[in-house]
């Protein structure tokens, strides 16, 4: 039985599906494939690696091998099935993503994962015409995020993540934002646009900045940030963990005392829990440093995706790993009693069907919206407590304001 294959270091499964013009570097580990004991027939997905290019996701890789070894192995795959994976690496590109939608339809997958790629759209027409839906958890390429044909989203759209930071800053008397995005072609209606209204709506003071996708100098970054003193500083997404330690660390050497926001990273946080304190970070789940702080109900699982993600031999932790594994886990969950074959029409039919559905590690989703392809508007907002933890904001989901979110095209 054919195996997912991952260009990772390492990849926990006893085969490697070779797929022409898709990644197939991973390497053999001695664990048992756990699908080897599923007797049904495979259920193949693609998965859009964002792997290279300016701005890739690392993590997202790691929490994709960690999840199919999970669902195959402990959740008896789906209806006993095993998930079998065709990943294709992309480099943030449109050609890149068109060729590797182009490889999906060819190998007959019934969906596609997207791993938070910035050019995500360039995949819809092929996989429109091909009947396969794109599934992913935040869409991060904004034409995929604006319209509800043959996509869903587990999470929240992007504009909620920016809309409820925003907006429990201001409940928390901060009245000036200072934020920075890489400078990519999508970032500028975030920046340029999405920004300057929300702050009017807020009557809140913002500023947006943007960097250098190729050559990043987040020492100067930080002196632009400071310059102005806002309440809030820091970054609206990033492009990796490296750069919120280089930018809290250029911020604080400069004495910046405001709220360094740090978009999803948290390995900063380990480094140095000291500088670390007082800040803040979004996510659509729930992640292992809010473990002490989280729902009682939320901690089992968080504590199999933790268990499950550090045994990917040679892998990458934080948000996205989480944010990748919750999303195959949820993709898994939502098609269990399915009855007969499973085919991207019976994939998308059902996951537009789920209403309060709960979510792996996130909210109760429901994905009937004719508008949007976000199943949610909630998100979560965590503040850096002084020993390295994070607390979510209000304990729980935030729901940003509805009337803000229904000024942005796809967002409800």
């Amino acid at each position: 039985m054919r195996r997912p294959s991952f260009t990772l270091a390492a990849v926990l499964s006893a085969a490697v599906l070779a797929v022409a013009g898709c990644g197939s570097d991973g390497s053999e580990a001695d664990t048992e494939d756990p699908a080897s004991d599923l007797d049904g027939p495979p259920i193949k997905v693609g998965f859009l690696n964002p792997s290279g290019g300016a701005v890739p996701q690392p993590g997202a890789d790691t929490g994709a091998a960690a999840a199919v070894d999970y669902i195959n192995g402990e959740l008896g795959g789906i209806n006993g099935s095993p998930i079998e994976v065709v990943t294709c690496d992309t480099d943030t590109t449109p050609e890149k993503a068109t060729a590797c939608a182009n490889t999906f339809v060819e190998e007959g997958v019934v969906a596609v994962m997207d791993g938070f790629n910035l050019s995500s759209s360039a995949t819809l027409p092929a996989l429109t015409a091909a009947k396969i839906p794109l599934v992913g958890m935040i869409a991060f390429d904004s034409v995929t995020g604006s319209a509800a044909e043959n996509r869903v989203m587990f999470g929240a759209p992007q504009a909620s993540f920016l809309v409820g930071a925003m907006q429990a800053f201001k409940q928390t008397g901060k009245n000036s934002v200072t934020l920075a995005l890489v400078d990519t072609p999508s970032s500028h209606q975030t920046i340029d646009v999405l920004l300057p209204a929300l702050a009017g709506a807020l009557e809140m003071e913002a500023k947006g900045v943007y960097f250098s996708p190729t050559n990043p100098n987040f020492t100067a970054l930080a002196a632009t940030i400071a310059k102005d003193d806002p309440d809030v500083g820091g970054l609206v997404a990033s492009p990796n963990e490296g750069a919120c330690t280089a930018l809290v660390q250029g911020l604080r050497q400069l004495k910046y005392d405001g709220t360094i926001f740090t978009a999803a990273c948290t390995d900063y946080i380990e480094a140095s829990p000291a500088e670390a304190a007082g800040g803040a970070l979004y996510s659509s789940v729930w992640l292992p440093a809010a473990m002490d702080n989280a729902p009682d109900e939320v901690k089992a699982d968080l504590e199999a995706a933790e268990k499950a993600i550090s045994a990917v031999e040679g892998g990458t932790g934080g948000f996205y790993a989480y944010g990748e594994f919750a999303q195959f886990v949820t993709f898994a969950k939502a098609l269990e009693g399915v009855d007969g074959e499973i085919t991207g029409e019976v994939v998308l039919s059902t996951l537009k069907g789920l209403k309060d559905f709960p979510s792996f590690l996130g909210p109760k989703i429901s994905c009937d919206s004719p508008t949007s392809p976000n199943c949610t508007t909630e998100m979560l907002l965590f503040e850096v407590q002084e020993d390295g933890s994070i607390k979510a904001v209000g304990d729980n989901f935030l729901q940003p304001v509805p009337e803000v979110l229904a000024q942005i095209p796809g967002a409800t």
